[in-house]
């Protein structure tokens, strides 16, 4: 007996009803936006992943044929609908000829229908929030605009030609693998400018301190610190601010411990969490002591996808990767704690990612590695409550300083387990 979840007939006819649902995903949402107009629409989309999908499976080698022979009608209609409509966007154009390959996709292997619908789900969505996109895209200034340009451009241009091996004449760094690490650092503090841009950061307290943990918790501090002395009677609604900012750095360093050593999350999980943790119930004391009315609006976040912040990071990172291997083999794991506290004053970042390099090149052990992302949260957390008391009124640093001294004290009781 042939048993159906491989028998091939099953499986062709799952992975046509894949390439065909997305199909219809796809012309649902053009006819509910009215995008596609009479161009096409809920039974149209179907039917061009059902083309591409049959083509694909009995047909490959004509894949590419087909799809160029699709182009003709497509180009007829489009005239038409330019014609008639005076419409001369190519959305719904491109929608359909990616509809049509979402449907050969769907048909090449279990690997492709998964592609097919990841893909086919990021276009859905891309296609559905127009206005959305088109608002926040004229929200941004030129300048702005043209930073991530530039920084996009350089990304793109840079990191291919960037030799992915240590070099002696950098005393063993590897360029690329420190490049990588700079716009992966800077894409985390881009998807928060992007949430920012959408959600706007005036809207809550607990976003402000979100936002700004993940774009930069030491500029959300002096910011909050800054309006404080502006307005005292802020000040809960502001510390609320700068400890979410704070505590949301314990989640993004295990971000970025799980993408450069995901052997070493484990390890880190448990200090890092308990941290979150404490710092979570000790925020929520604090949010129920402020009013509900109140709202905060921080300075105007800057586009973390600018060039001179990113080679500034790059700098402090291969710096500190190299103090850090310098300060192990001179001084052993001491050596490695106080590197790791004096960085964690300036940039967790840096100290992170370095160490979870050195974790995985077998240079430390997971242990020190884990300790020292640790004593650098607690020295980083420490700045934080300094600058409130510096930049900030008694109150604000007195409320921020009890908060942080419960998380940080959590931290020094994991290190001394």
């Amino acid at each position: 007996m042939v048993d159906p979840a491989t028998d091939p007939l099953v499986e062709v006819l799952s992975h046509l009803f894949v390439g065909v649902g997305l199909g219809a995903l796809i012309g649902l949402e053009r006819e509910q936006s009215e995008s596609g107009g009479t161009f096409a629409g809920s039974r149209t989309f179907p039917l061009f992943a059902l083309y591409g999908a049959l083509v694909a499976a009995f047909f490959p080698r004509t894949l590419s044929l087909a799809i160029g022979v699709l182009v003709i009608p497509l180009t007829v209609a489009y005239a038409g609908k330019v014609w008639y409509e005076q419409d001369i966007g190519l959305t719904t154009l491109m929608a359909a000829l990616l509809t049509a390959i979402l449907g050969a996709t769907a048909m090449h292997s279990d690997t492709g229908a998964v592609v097919a619908i990841i893909v086919g789900g990021i276009t859905t969505v891309l296609l559905s929030v127009k206005g959305p996109i088109h608002d926040f895209a004229n929200q941004i200034e030129d300048a702005e605009r043209l930073a991530s340009v530039k920084f996009i451009l350089v990304v793109l241009v840079v990191l291919p030609a960037l030799p992915d091996r240590s070099l002696d004449v950098l005393y063993g760094l590897n360029p690329r693998f420190i490049w990588l690490m700079v716009v992966f650092v800077t894409g985390l503090g881009f998807v928060a400018y992007v949430l920012a841009q959408f959600l706007g950061p005036e809207q809550s307290i607990a976003v402000t301190g979100i936002i700004g943990g993940f774009v930069s918790s030491t500029a959300t501090t002096v910011s909050m610190a800054e309006k404080t002395v502006q307005n005292e009677s802020l000040y809960h609604v502001c510390a609320f601010a700068v400890v979410t900012a704070s505590i949301v750095m314990f989640p993004r360093a295990l971000i970025e411990v799980a993408v450069v050593n995901p052997e070493l999350l484990p390890h880190a999980a448990i200090p890092l969490g308990v941290m979150t943790v404490v710092g979570i119930v000790a925020a929520g004391a604090l949010y129920w002591r402020t009013r509900s009315a109140d709202t905060v609006e921080p300075d105007e976040l800057k586009n973390p996808f600018r060039l001179r912040p990113a080679l500034l990071f790059g700098a402090i990172f291969a710096v500190v990767l190299l103090i850090s291997e310098s300060a192990h083999e001179w001084f052993g794991t001491s050596g490695v704690y106080a590197t790791a506290f004096l960085s964690g004053l300036a940039d967790v970042d840096a100290m992170t990612v370095t160490l979870s390099k050195l974790a995985a090149d077998g240079t430390i052990s997971m242990q020190v590695a884990t300790t020292g992302i640790i004593i650098a949260a607690i020295a980083n957390t420490i700045v934080k409550a300094a600058l409130a008391w510096l930049l900030g009124t008694y109150h604000l640093g007195r409320l921020v300083t009890i908060v942080l001294s419960i998380v940080v004290l959590s931290g020094l009781v994991l290190l001394a387990i």
